[in-house]
């Protein structure tokens, strides 16, 4: 009898010996005379469990974890491949409850497909979106992109609809659709799961843009850091020329779409869509002066879609089920599901996908277990390194656009990083200063200058030199960074600062002996 035992190859499982696993049950295998295929697969994203390992049986798929070398003939002899008892048995992965909770629409085959593989994709329900949009016109598949609700996942929250239907209206001989994958905010990792666990999902909805906008042309533009990515894109792309799924005649449809994968070098502003396509284009990652927007004049000088990982990779379950059954996820102008990650000081850290109107509090106590350190927590940080810090009488804000910007949040990217009571809160808002001093492309002053002089200030500050001085040139600072940066690089970096400012006062004054010296 064959046996199917499904290893992750995601880059965390990897990072905790995956890779050694897999060899080790194999060698194992082996000595017993089992025959066993197996199957590397992408995460579920229960990231504490890593490597989770999952064996298919008559009753369904049963997981172990986290499993090290040294677990392996402990679980071969315990009956693993039958799914036998193990003091690492989890059972049904779906039925563990951080994963049973949650409303995987875009996820639903991360972690359960061989992320390569064309037919294992199609068998999982691959492919039913671009189907569905192949049977509609240009302006039938945006109506529908546009009527689920759907906002772009990458930040800015701006309605995908209403830039797809610009792309198509513009008139050009040659259009693009660009992925920006520079997934670069502290505590995400959605983009670099769906990358390595399911890029037919993130291919195929970069096929029904390219469809929907008239481009024949994406590009997938991938941060350096994630070499597994790259390697699993590539990979699907070629595989998915082969059978007939991008090329000259997508699905024999007579339509074309070819898509490629870029890769960065590094820099954290090319998260920028405009800076983006500058290095897209082969020069320097320097902010665009907008209009034009890149709708209209992007790469090359031509009508370009901009959309991140998470908004194209909705759009396959928008096309197959229809926008109505996307938008009743969600709550108010914030429908559907959002990849929420879950990083930092946090016991079960990993991927939730749930419809906006989660609260915080219920992510980091229901699904994260609280504090990995048993501490109480402090502060939340939501939305990357440009977001605000969350005290806890705000934890039951929704995660909502809305409502996060009304407590003067941001969703972002949708990563929460969460602080114990040690953390010192002075200085990480010196540590936003410093990053977008390091990260900024130079362009405009008030972010070049504004977080050099930021540092120097909240330096100041930390060492106890007049502190109420000091913090209202802060302030000023942050006013200046706000209203006059190019672009959301400086703009945002004062929300993690006065976040920090406003809701623990504490951590910023009477720090050492020089408080009431002369500077």
């Amino acid at each position: 009898m064959s046996i199917t035992i499904y290893v992750p190859r995601d880059a965390v499982a990897l990072g905790l010996g995956a890779n050694r696993v897999a060899r080790a049950i194999f060698a194992g295998a082996e000595r017993r005379g089992l025959d066993v295929t197996i199957v590397r697969t992408g995460s579920r994203g229960l990231l504490w469990l890593e490597p989770m390992v999952e064996v298919a049986t008559d009753e369904g798929r049963i997981a172990y974890g986290p499993v090290t070398v040294s677990d392996v003939d402990a679980l071969l002899d315990a009956g693993m491949a039958t799914g036998g008892d193990h003091a690492l048995r989890l059972g049904d992965p779906e039925k563990i409850p951080y994963l049973a909770r949650q409303h995987r629409l875009t996820f639903q085959r991360c972690g359960v497909v061989d992320p390569v593989s064309v037919d294992d994709y199609r068998a999982h329900g691959g492919y039913k979106g671009l189907e569905a949009a192949l049977k509609l016109d240009a302006a039938g598949i945006v109506a529908e992109v546009r009527e689920s609700g759907l906002r772009g996942r990458g930040g800015a929250g701006f309605p995908a609809g209403i830039k797809w239907n610009t792309v198509m209206l513009a008139q050009s001989h040659q259009k693009y659709v660009v992925c920006n994958a520079d997934e670069g905010d502290s505590g995400t990792f959605a983009d670099r799961m769906m990358m390595e666990g399911d890029p037919f999902n993130l291919i195929e909805g970069m096929t029904i843009a390219g469809i929907a906008t008239g481009a024949t042309r994406g590009y997938i533009y991938l941060r350096s850091e994630y070499p597994q990515a790259f390697a699993t894109l590539k990979e699907a792309i070629a595989n998915g020329i082969k059978a007939g799924f991008l090329g000259d005649n997508v699905m024999n449809s007579g339509k074309a779409f070819h898509l490629e994968v870029r890769l960065g070098a590094g820099a954290y502003i090319c998260g920028e869509e405009t800076s983006l396509l500058e290095s897209l284009e082969g020069r320097r990652g320097i902010v665009r002066a907008k209009p034009p927007i890149p709708a209209l004049k992007g790469f090359l000088g031509q009508p370009t879609l901009v959309n991140n990982v998470m908004t194209f990779t909705a759009v396959p379950y928008i096309l197959e089920h229809g926008a109505k059954a996307y938008a009743e996820y969600g709550m108010g102008r914030s429908l559907g599901t959002l990849a929420i990650q879950l990083a930092g000081n946090i016991k079960h850290g990993g991927l939730i996908e749930y419809a906006f109107g989660i609260t915080l509090r219920e992510i980091i106590e229901d699904f994260g277990g609280g504090t990995q350190s048993g501490r109480p927590v402090r502060a939340v940080q939501v939305g990357g390194p440009l977001g605000a810090y969350f005290p806890d009488h705000l934890l039951d804000t929704p995660l909502d656009y809305e409502a996060m910007a009304a407590n003067k949040g941001l969703v972002g990217h949708g990563g929460i990083v969460v602080f114990d009571d040690t953390v010192d809160m002075a200085k990480q808002a010196r540590f936003a200063f410093e990053f977008c001093a390091v990260e900024s492309c130079g362009k405009c002053t008030p972010c070049r200058i504004g977080a050099t002089r930021g540092v120097e200030t909240m330096d100041k500050v930390i060492a106890g030199i007049r502190p109420t001085e000091n913090l209202a040139v802060v302030a000023d600072l942050c006013d200046v960074m706000t209203d006059g940066s190019l672009c959301a690089m400086g703009g945002l970096t004062p929300m993690p600062v006065m976040s920090a400012i406003t809701h623990f006062p504490e951590d910023f004054q009477q720090r050492g002996p020089m408080s009431v010296a002369a500077e």
